[in-house]
């Protein structure tokens, strides 16, 4: 029986620190890249930007708005909001705008079919394809700053994501979750010369490639598949970190149920679709990049890290007040060594812009977002490939109509 418990905690401690040290390696390797400075020098390429929105009418219009005064040639921009279940009076509204408004019908909808269904429409000529989420608003200049890496040789590009509203502690928590994984699988992956990770929205595609690749995709994680398809080709992703995308973050614990409930099994369903491949492609074609994204597909999310960091650490007090004997020294010092450098992690991948007050009063309610991610990884055992919409509201103190 103390057999079968050592190799359990043996495996354990190995899962938690392997995760660990991966996402410290790559933080720390995230602070020796620099930012790109070159944007608007570019060739000017043709561009499709799609918007799907499914029954996003209360943030659509705002967004749709944006995107028609980007700082663009407009010869060379098509704006196209994908209406999926959105009210007749919104898509009036959106057909007011200097845009084009492409309306679809699901049995079933998934952003992957709303994306095919407006590919198969807008045939361009096109050079580049961007796709950018119903509450994502573009700076000005992004289409530019993303432009530049295509003229350097890359096919598919990701923008940098970055909060719209801090209204709440679960925002404010989500926006920062979102820079740490810009710092690690972004930022650091390139500064070793590793792909870039997408995210799923403000990122770019070379349009014939975009369309090809999106015809095979047939999972709710479109964007996980998309990068699959394109590493799976030996193709890199570039991460423009000063091409700014600001996501409205979610406001509320329900919401991130949801969204991390949809995360976590297209998590967990790529790695163990593609892991056995990931070692063919490791070995057989030196494709370092497709191994590497297969293995992120393992790691233990973070929240999760540090409650499973944050629980061992309250049995073994348990075990000392009950038994009065101090457990193995080495599992101590192995738990407290993972622990720091989860600690060194975050202090390297969080912004400084994040080292405020607001911050450390929204850390009050991490606990609480760590059960809420551990009751996501149960439902998403339960849930299968299904969509979960998550809505949005307002960056400001408004509700949701």
């Amino acid at each position: 029986m103390e057999i079968i418990l050592y190799l359990f905690i043996l495996i354990i401690t190995s899962y938690v620190g392997f995760s660990t040290l991966y996402i410290f390696f790559f933080a720390f390797a995230s602070i020796f890249r620099t930012e790109h400075k070159h944007f608007g020098k570019s060739k000017k390429f043709k561009c499709l930007v799609l918007i799907p929105a499914y029954k996003e009418d209360f943030v659509i219009r705002e967004v749709a708005k944006k995107a028609s005064e980007l700082n663009y040639p407009k010869e060379l921009l098509d704006i196209v909001v994908i209406a999926d279940s959105l009210k007749q009076e919104t898509i009036e509204a959106l057909k007011n705008l200097p845009i084009n408004v492409h309306e679809v019908k699901f049995e079933k909808s998934t952003k992957a079919k709303a994306l095919n269904s407006a590919l198969d429409y807008y045939k361009g000529p096109y050079d580049i394809a961007y796709v950018i989420d119903a509450d994502n608003i573009m700076e000005p200049d992004f289409i530019q700053k993303v432009n530049y890496p295509f003229e350097k040789g890359f096919v598919a590009v990701q923008g940098h994501r970055v909060a719209k509203n801090t209204n709440t502690n679960v925002a404010i928590l989500d926006a920062i979750s979102e820079e740490i994984n810009n710092s690690i699988f972004r930022q650091g992956h390139r500064a070793l010369g590793v792909s870039s990770a997408f995210i799923g929205s403000g990122l770019a595609v070379q349009y014939d490639l975009f369309k090809e690749m999106m015809k095979k995709v047939s999972h709710v994680g479109e964007d996980k598949e998309l990068e699959i398809f394109l590493l799976k080709d030996h193709h890199t992703i570039e991460y423009v970190p000063n091409a700014l995308v600001y996501d409205e973050k979610v406001q509320q614990y329900s919401n991130m149920v949801n969204q991390r409930r949809r995360w976590l099994f297209a998590q967990f369903d790529f790695f163990g679709q593609y892991i056995s491949e990931a070692f063919y492609q490791l070995f057989a074609k030196g494709n370092i990049n497709f191994f590497d994204k297969v293995i992120q597909q393992a790691l233990i999310p973070r929240s999760l890290l540090i409650g499973t960091i944050g629980l061992y650490f309250i049995i073994l007090g348990f075990i000392f007040v009950l038994s009065n004997q101090l457990p193995a020294v080495m599992l101590i010092r192995q738990w407290l060594t993972i622990a720091l450098l989860l600690f060194l992690t975050m202090l390297l991948a969080v912004p400084k812009k994040h080292y405020n007050l607001k911050t450390l009063n929204a850390l009050a309610q991490l606990p609480l977002g760590i059960i809420v991610m551990f009751i996501s990884l149960i439902k998403s055992a339960f849930n299968g490939n299904t969509f979960f919409h998550t809505s949005h509201g307002v960056s400001g103190n408004e509700k949701q109509k």
